[in-house]
């Protein structure tokens, strides 16, 4: 074999376009990677055949071979039967999973006709109030035939209850429904602010959800943990991946805390992850996540089951990357982004619309953007064959260095004593602050180019159609959920909700309760208001 000499091949030449070339995570490129750079891989250890451990080459043997990615687009808006219409027009065109998008008034657990709702319901996302919403919203709908995903958080627990008494009224037990609930409320603490209670009592719903689901709803993944919102905030690759999979570990240890056996809960954790621009750093983030969760949960957690091992995650195109300007230039960024999360092993994928940064998706933006994960499976070539970057010099290295990066952070992480200490400490939050601030500072400088954006500018005004939510329907849900308090039995739904706090005053799994609260058609205001005035809100520090 020729030796390599790196100083003669590797330095880089005074002809190179810029100084330094570095990824999104400030980790620095070298112009070329060798043997050199590998030469430390082990690759029965390091990375394994696919759909074994440590899982680095793939979660499943064959992956796109056997079954494409779930293609499932994010949808939500107005009134449900509104977001019923858009479901029915996604599976029509060949959507293959459905991915629910709430209202901001139902994020946080507010009713249609609180004040704090006036002038949000149902503009980002679909307005659900009470039962009824989710009947709608299902109608239709076998649920007992599709795989849905929730993105919903502090009320949860509550949404899943809608689901499952939904499914039970069309007909399907528990057993039979296959699914998602986002149910992350730590990465909300590091990123998306949509909390509602302390971070103690948000951990035990979730333990609550995690553990009634194991014996009644088998098939439903129970946490989807998310690094696509902490991404979304400005964290970089490296700090999404390390703040994402510390979350993951924190969930164990509070499962485990409560007695539940890691290899009953943990195959059906799953992950969320950002897709964003740089195309080598996410592929080689998605290989890092899958070793780095393999090896702890066999070796710190002691799982003894493969599918205890095996990160499955969905991901999302990086909504914060698309422009305003240009946004058919958009269609590009997404491809390149969905192609990443195919080549990365993705088991779920939605890939954002061309008009994300001015509107929710109108039915013509949102059909391309499925369009193009379709092209991607059956055109590119890209599910031919699994893991087909696997061996490239850079690839492999990159792969370790982020997981060597995240591994700094775990133990940053460990030393102020564990995630819920770090959130208070304000540890996250302020390492995304100086991200995303470094990164703004890139773009202004233009020593990071946006095209259309900072560089290649047109100054034509923008004509893409958009998507208008009428200040009716915020009206509409409002009689809505008027006429289900004027038909409902209220004196069966105050007897449910009393039970309900004082199980939350106690320690009972609090899910057979919600159950019953819920089929009796209270609403998510009246069941979070009943949680709060035992768990309290939670109120962040300021920083600066």
């Amino acid at each position: 074999m020729t030796e390599i000499d790196e100083n003669k091949t590797l330095k880089p030449t005074k002809n190179e376009r810029q100084e330094k070339f570095e990824n999104l995570s400030g980790i620095e490129i070298k112009s070329l990677y060798t043997p050199e750079d590998t030469k430390v891989i082990d690759y029965n250890v390091d990375l394994g055949e696919p759909g074994e451990y440590p899982f680095t080459r793939g979660a499943y043997p064959n992956m796109y071979r056997g079954r494409l990615w779930t293609m499932r687009q994010f949808a939500g808006f107005g009134t449900a039967a509104q977001t019923n219409e858009r479901y029915k027009f996604l599976l029509e065109h060949g959507t293959t999973g459905l991915s629910v998008a709430f209202s901001l008034h139902t994020i946080y657990g507010y009713e249609a006709d609180d004040e704090k709702s006036l002038g949000e319901v149902g503009k980002e996302g679909v307005s659900i109030d009470t039962l009824k919403d989710m009947e709608t919203l299902f109608s239709g709908i076998d649920l007992s035939k599709i795989s849905t995903s929730m993105t919903i958080n502090a009320p949860a627990s509550i949404l899943l209850a809608m689901y499952i008494v939904t499914a039970e009224k069309q007909g399907h037990s528990a057993d039979k429904l296959r699914g998602t609930i986002q149910n992350d409320i730590l990465k909300e603490y590091i990123a998306q602010k949509s909390w509602v209670f302390p971070p103690e009592p948000s951990m035990r719903l979730i333990i609550d959800t995690i553990e009634y689901c194991i014996k009644n709803v088998p098939q439903w993944y129970t946490i989807s943990i998310s690094g696509y919102h902490i991404r979304e905030a400005g964290s970089t690759a490296v700090q999404e991946l390390a703040f994402t999979l510390a979350d993951g570990f924190a969930y164990v240890e509070a499962a485990m805390e409560r007695g539940l056996d890691v290899d009953d809960f943990a195959p059906r954790l799953s992950f969320f992850f950002n897709s964003h621009n740089n195309f080598f750093e996410e592929i080689c983030k998605y290989r890092a996540a899958r070793r780095i969760w393999a090896k702890r949960l066999k070796n710190k957690y002691g799982a003894k089951k493969k599918e205890s091992m095996r990160l499955r995650f969905h991901t999302q195109t990086a909504g914060v990357s698309l422009s305003a300007q240009e946004p058919e230039n958009n269609i590009a960024r997404v491809t390149i982004q969905g192609l990443a999360a195919v080549l990365g092993g993705t088991q779920s994928l939605h890939t954002n619309s061309f008009d994300e940064a001015l509107c929710l998706p109108t039915e013509k933006a949102a059909k391309i953007a499925l369009r193009t994960q379709q092209i991607i499976a059956n055109e590119s070539g890209a599910a031919d064959t699994v893991d087909p970057l696997a061996g490239s010099y850079y690839v492999e290295w990159l792969t370790n260095k982020m997981e060597e990066e995240a591994e700094q952070y775990f133990e940053k992480i460990q030393a102020l004593g564990g995630v819920i200490p770090a959130i208070k400490a304000n540890f996250f939050q302020k390492e995304i602050a100086n991200s995303s601030y470094k990164y703004q500072r890139e773009i202004e400088s233009k020593d990071r180019i946006i095209v259309g954006v900072n560089d290649f500018q047109l100054r034509e005004a923008c004509a893409t159609p958009l998507l208008r939510i009428d200040e009716k329907v915020g009206e509409e849900q409002v009689k809505i959920l008027q006429s289900v308090r004027d038909q409902r039995s209220n004196n069966q739904v105050q007897d449910k909700l009393e039970k309900l706090k004082q199980a939350a005053e106690g320690t009972e799994n609090l899910m057979p309760y919600i159950m019953d609260a819920i089929r009796e058609y209270a609403s998510i205001g009246e069941v979070m208001t009943t949680l709060k005035e035992v768990f309290g809100e939670y109120r962040e520090d300021s920083i600066f």
